[in-house]
């Protein structure tokens, strides 16, 4: 996917996943994730400002804006300032564009914390994370390396392409269908509109990785089997629901489809445990395991991948009206999320190069919450500091709290952090 020349403006087009993200998006429906790094020292604002000015040069994917056409959402540059400012509100809000001059990404501000959201149609995760290590370097460089030298500067090259990996690997032959097992949702009294809940949960990576390997599991593996086990205390057998909890894992394409993008490329598996039938830790455990080594596979990421564009290249809805498309989309995704308990998204280990690390405290990830998914779980780590997060729209914290006992039982020493909403 390369930029076409349109009104004198670079543009181009959404990647096919990524198109349905600003149809489906609403103010509840928000799409909008967040990365924060925590530095040592509290955050100059002129400094930062200056930082993401250069980044932009050099992450021109960022430096965009959406426009309406009449069928679908482009991109095109965006010649405009992006506003960086102090944080003044909860985490993951709707991002509104005219607000923030027209930028897909938000940066703020907070002691010394830096923030960065992103509207999900714009890129994934994992190209957030080099874009905010590039403002991070940068305003390390600025502030304390007297702005470095060109050796540190040369080694942080940028090359990326805007390749949508989704229609590169699509089978349209592929015959699949979704499962239609309706999950389990949290209940408990929702907080007003606009109001987030944040826990974060710090442990030691070391740990994690130690007590996870004597089970034979992944890191990954081992906190989705806990995490189940824990909506299940907490959740399923207090409610007496009959229904499977279904977590969904979203997966970085790149790793099984060689691209170099910095558009969307993930994809997802769905972990699905019935604990009317399997409630004891262990057995779950096992359950998680089998599920992921038959699902993390080449062959049925590419069945995700066509039930996931079906949607996107339906012929009928191509030739529909935008305004149309939006209304067949937006009741599509909700029914859709229903199929879901919540989602739990590890990025891993957040790599820093050495000469910047003095200054780095952490890294804390978040995905908005929503009505359906009421809490959103995600999981990163920086150096031995790994964290377990949770943004919340309920009341209840039941799930959270019970999470932090299981790990602690299993011997990880477990410290709670939170907005106290």
């Amino acid at each position: 996917m390369r930029y076409q020349r349109k009104e004198g403006l670079a543009w181009r087009r959404l990647d096919n996943y990524a198109k349905l993200f600003p149809l489906a998006s609403t103010k509840k429906y928000k799409t909008v994730f967040r990365i924060s790094v925590v530095l040592k020292d509290k955050i100059e604002p002129e400094i930062l400002e200056k930082s993401v000015k250069v980044a932009l040069n050099k992450f021109k994917f960022f430096k965009v804006r959406m426009k309406k056409g009449i069928f679908w959402y482009y991109f095109e540059n965006n010649p405009k300032n992006p506003i960086i400012e102090e944080e003044n509100d909860y985490p993951c809000k709707f991002i509104d564009l005219p607000l923030n001059n027209d930028y897909l990404f938000k940066v703020t501000y907070f002691e010394n914390k830096i923030n960065l959201e992103i509207f999900h149609c714009l890129t994934d995760g994992s190209s957030a994370i080099h874009f905010l290590k590039e403002i991070t370097y940068n305003y390390i460089e600025m502030k304390y390396l007297n702005n470095a030298s060109t050796a540190l500067t040369k080694e942080r090259e940028v090359k990326y392409t805007v390749e949508d990996i989704y229609s590169k690997n699509y089978n349209k032959k592929i015959r699949t269908k979704r499962d239609a097992t309706k999950a389990y949702n949290l209940k408990g009294r929702l907080l007003p509109p606009g109001v987030v809940s944040v826990i974060h949960e710090y442990m030691n990576s070391n740990k994690v990785r130690e007590v996870a390997k004597a089970k034979g599991a992944t890191i990954t593996q081992f906190l989705t089997a806990n995490l189940i086990y824990a909506i299940h205390e907490a959740g399923v057998k207090k409610d007496n629901s009959k229904k499977s909890i279904i977590i969904q894992v979203p997966v970085d394409l790149k790793k099984y489809f060689p691209s170099a993008t910095s558009s969307n490329s993930f994809s997802y598996i769905d972990i699905k445990i019935d604990t009317n039938k399997i409630s004891q830790f262990e057995d779950i455990l096992k359950e998680v395991k089998k599920q992921f080594k038959e699902k993390l596979t080449e062959e049925e990421l590419l069945k995700t991948i066509a039930v996931n564009l079906r949607l996107a290249n339906n012929p009928f809805l191509k030739i529909v009206p935008l305004f149309l498309k939006k209304l067949v989309v937006s009741i599509a995704h909700k029914e859709v999320r229903k199929y879901n308990t919540t989602t739990l998204s590890n990025v891993g280990r957040i790599g820093i190069m050495a000469e910047y690390k003095p200054y780095i405290d952490k890294f804390l990830l978040l995905i908005a919450p929503e009505s359906v998914e009421k809490i959103k779980c995600t999981i990163c780590a920086y150096e031995e500091k790994m964290v377990f997060s949770f943004a919340s729209v309920i009341e209840d914290k039941d799930v959270e709290y019970k999470l932090k006992e299981l790990l602690e039982n299993q011997g990880i020493e477990v410290q709670i952090e939170g907005n106290e909403v």
